[in-house]
């Protein structure tokens, strides 16, 4: 039987590790190494997805009856592959922070996230934790210790990039650029006009439209329209300095009948650096919005 592929690069990790502290209710310390201060799980909106793909997760915590917190933890999400090699990861910190956890109480929230493009197809494991951005100390949790306390909670089955809907960016696009030291982290920068041409899935679908403006030159709103020849499917308001995820319904319709789809982003203003800056900058390049991810998935 072949043995699923996987590679090793060192990916910037964002780690959830999981610790305890001793708790005096008085005090509101940490509660004691050894005893769980939440139940922790994860729902998967899919069993399977393609590497490149989104997914919605599903967090949930049951705080300890006892349990108190004397700092803001953060969660972990480790991804591992079939030999418990850690492939990627997902840290963040939780909508309500950890130190307004309530004992008893249910914390849920979910998570949109793509897969990243890792040359790995197969059963993956998820685990998550908390862990003290200060000092690195894990909390324990109840559930199955994967080590470390890092938790199993969920897996997933990881398919090729292949099975995804085919798309280009055709025109009006700008290289892409990632992250330094984190290349799970890229985006591509539009014109005032840039085109997505997509296979058409001949049914209908989501646009998953990930996008910003990091600031520093317009202080209102740029407006980004999302077409397929006249038919508009989106008008939205890009603030600067905020990331955001639109889903952009499309209909079987609004695709048309031919077998290759562009859609087209309109920026209604852009901007030169260099013309900007005073000769600060260098880059001539005409900038609109960036782009971290426009994903069409057809409807089960």
């Amino acid at each position: 039987m072949s043995r699923p592929c996987r590679c090793r690069p060192a990916y910037a990790a964002l780690f959830v590790v999981l610790v305890s502290f001793g708790a005096l209710a008085a005090c509101r310390r940490a509660t004691p190494q050894g005893t769980p201060v939440a139940t922790a799980s994860l729902h998967i909106n899919r069993d399977k997805a393609p590497i490149g793909s989104p997914i919605d997760l599903a967090y949930k915590f049951v705080v300890a009856g006892d349990a108190h917190f004397d700092q803001d933890y953060r969660v972990m999400v480790h991804v591992v592959d079939a030999d418990n090699v850690l492939m990627w990861t997902d840290d963040h910190v939780p909508p309500t922070p950890t130190s307004q956890w309530k004992p008893g109480q249910t914390i849920e929230y979910t998570r949109t996230v793509f897969i990243p493009a890792f040359p790995y197809v197969g059963e993956a494991a998820l685990q998550i934790g908390l862990y003290s951005p200060s000092s690195g100390k894990r909390l324990t949790l109840a559930g199955e210790d994967a080590g470390q306390q890092a938790y199993k909670v969920a897996t997933l089955q990881l398919q090729p990039q292949s099975d995804n809907l085919p798309t280009v960016f055709k025109s009006g696009w700008h290289p892409a650029e990632s992250v330094e030291h984190n290349s799970n982290v890229t985006w591509q920068w539009t014109k005032k006009v840039a085109t997505l041409v997509v296979k058409n899935p001949h049914k209908a679908s989501v646009l998953f439209l990930e996008l910003d403006n990091p600031g520093g030159v317009f202080n209102e709103p740029q407006q980004v329209r999302v077409t397929i020849g006249d038919a508009v499917l989106a008008d939205i308001a890009v603030t600067p300095q905020h990331l955001e995820l639109h889903r952009i319904p499309i209909s079987a319709a609004q695709f048309g009948t031919a077998d290759m789809a562009d859609i087209q982003f309109a920026v209604d203003k852009t901007f030169v650096p260099i013309d900007i800056t005073g000769g600060t900058s260098k880059d001539p390049r005409e900038l609109g919005v960036r782009v971290f991810h426009a994903f069409v998935e057809p409807a089960p």
